[in-house]
């Protein structure tokens, strides 16, 4: 028996997100049919972290445990041609299983990265459709950037905390948050211990508004403090929303991608 570890790339809008439904609709259905599939027997995943409808993932970690004995490149290859085109298994690892300290694709992360890609531009783009959220107004990315400053460290996250949000604690560590911008488009990137229900996404749509001269930077640490949702900005759209990499401790020596933004983004 062996612990198979996958990285699995989405794209979210073919999918009623990752969580298993009755409806089967979602990535995590989906990818078990294929896996069940391929091994010829039932297989239960486990992932790092559930993205909701339409959020997308650059690499997003899953672990299972089975007998089967297939070689590693199989475990790619062999599922990517039971998956539509619409998910791909990147790349495949096989750790011990049993052991007290077992890798855990949701336990034994450290950390999570999700980034933002928001269009700024007065006319839509249809090859932006569901891969990039729009703002037709122009916004100042440098007031974001200040902005977002306000929420680097431990803090209670309820502002930004949905309501049907179920975590026992809305207390995370938020190590980095970087705007950057290229052209008319725009990234945010999010590191944090965990999130909570809707967190990123309320966070965008509060610096959207700062952004676009609507309140000063000092409103995010304000709301913040407040810690009432009712006050702060509307969940933001999930279309530019992408799961984009799970930090875990090298010793579990994962073949993990070194690239996380889209692949429009220039890396450059």
């Amino acid at each position: 028996m062996k612990r198979i570890v996958l990285g699995v790339q989405y794209d979210g809008c073919s999918w009623q997100g990752w969580q298993r439904q009755p409806h089967g609709k979602t990535v995590q259905n989906r990818l078990e049919s294929a896996l069940t599939e391929f091994v010829q027997q039932p297989v239960d995943i486990v992932c790092a972290g559930r993205t909701d409808t339409g959020v997308h993932a650059i690499e997003q970690v899953v672990h299972f445990d089975s007998d089967a004995k297939r070689e590693l490149f199989a475990w790619v290859r062999g599922v990517n041609a039971l998956l539509p085109s619409s998910i791909s298994v990147r790349w495949s690892a096989a750790l011990p299983v049993g052991e007290s300290d077992a890798f855990h694709a949701r336990y034994c992360a450290t950390a999570r990265t999700y980034q933002y890609l928001i269009y700024n531009d007065p006319i839509r783009s249809p090859l932006l459709k569901g891969r990039a959220g729009w703002v037709f107004r122009p916004l100042q990315s440098e007031l974001m950037r200040e902005a977002a400053q306000a929420l680097i460290g431990t803090h209670d996250f309820s502002a930004f905390r949905a309501a049907e949000c179920q975590a026992s604690s809305p207390v995370r560590t938020m190590h980095q948050i970087d705007v950057t911008q290229q052209g008319n488009l725009i990234m945010i990137t999010f590191k944090a211990n965990a999130y909570l229900h809707h967190m990123v996404r309320n966070i965008v749509g509060a610096l959207v508004q700062v952004g676009l001269g609507n309140h000063p930077p000092s409103w995010m640490a304000d709301l913040l403090a407040g810690r009432d949702r009712t006050v702060a900005a509307p969940t933001f759209s999930p279309d530019g929303l992408y799961l984009a990499k799970i930090d875990y401790d090298p010793r579990w020596a994962l073949p993990q991608a070194v690239k996380t933004a889209p692949l429009f983004w220039n890396y450059s």
